[in-house]
């Protein structure tokens, strides 16, 4: 069976090619919800209703191990969902696992008592959701002690990028590393908490400076699902390929697919 790979728009196509990087044989199918992205403005009611869509459009297609790769659905919507019911047979996963395990050194199944880790001031750049609904903050807390995060919402950086418009995201990049400097001058950890962000990734690290460790989720995430196959064999498939489906414009979206990747990609309707 395909593993499905659920995103508002296209930032979950850097974690894909991760994934297909790292697991050249399992088959993939990556759901865009482009009709409705950004979902990093919308209320929380709205992202939990849009990601649940997503996800049982997943499930419909054969795919019974569904990832986020999208932090704004991983922040809002993954533990509602979980507290409402999976059905059973199916799993979803989110992408702050692999950050937190990064962060803390541990891993997920480690359920001992949170304890002291390196990072002691941690930057979270993220969607004005994921900023508010402080799912990061939580997770950590389970897991570490004295950690200091200062979020920063990142408006506007993943509209500049689904646009194409590089100039303007590097421009919004810098402004908001001043904006978390004036209240975390020296950060020792930064965290890229959203898909988009590892295209800006450098911009992220030279705006922050070489002294700041910046943790970005394509390779965590993909490792983490590697890790998680091996342990639960039935749900990995056989074969390799991705299937790419879009609730949006198929042609447009394509388009924009293959300016953010620099390869061909085509979409196909939902």
């Amino acid at each position: 069976m395909a593993v499905g790979i659920f995103d508002s728009g296209l930032g979950g196509l850097t974690v894909l090619d991760a994934i297909v990087a790292g697991l050249p044989e399992q088959p993939l199918v990556y759901l865009g919800d482009n009709a409705h992205a950004p979902y990093g403005v919308r209320t929380a009611d709205d992202i939990y209703a849009l990601t649940q869509a997503g996800v049982q459009r997943l499930w419909d297609r054969g795919c019974d191990l569904v990832v986020l790769a999208c932090n704004t659905a991983s922040a809002v919507a993954l533990r509602r969902m979980q507290e409402a019911g999976v059905p059973r047979g199916k799993r979803v996963l989110g992408v702050f696992v692999p950050l937190i395990e990064a962060l803390t050194e541990r891993e997920w199944g480690d359920n001992s008592p949170p304890r002291e880790v390196d990072a002691r001031h941690v930057a979270l750049f993220a969607t004005p959701a994921t900023v508010a609904s402080r799912a990061f903050q939580r997770e950590l807390a389970f897991r570490a002690i004295g950690v200091d995060v200062e979020a920063q919402a990142c408006g506007g950086v993943v509209d500049a990028i689904e646009e194409g418009d590089m100039i303007l995201a590097e421009a919004l990049v810098r402004s908001h590393v001043e904006a978390l400097r004036r209240k975390m001058p020296q950060p020792q950890a930064a965290v890229l908490g959203c898909t988009h962000y590892p295209l800006l990734e450098a911009v992220f690290q030279q705006a922050l400076g070489p002294n700041v460790t910046v943790l970005s989720q394509p390779s965590l995430v993909a490792r983490s699902l590697a890790h998680y196959l091996a342990r639960h064999p039935e749900m990995a498939g056989q074969g390799s390929g991705v299937e790419y489906v879009t609730t949006g414009d198929p042609l447009r979206v394509s388009d924009r697919a293959t300016q953010f990747l620099r390869r061909p990609v085509r979409f196909a309707a939902v």
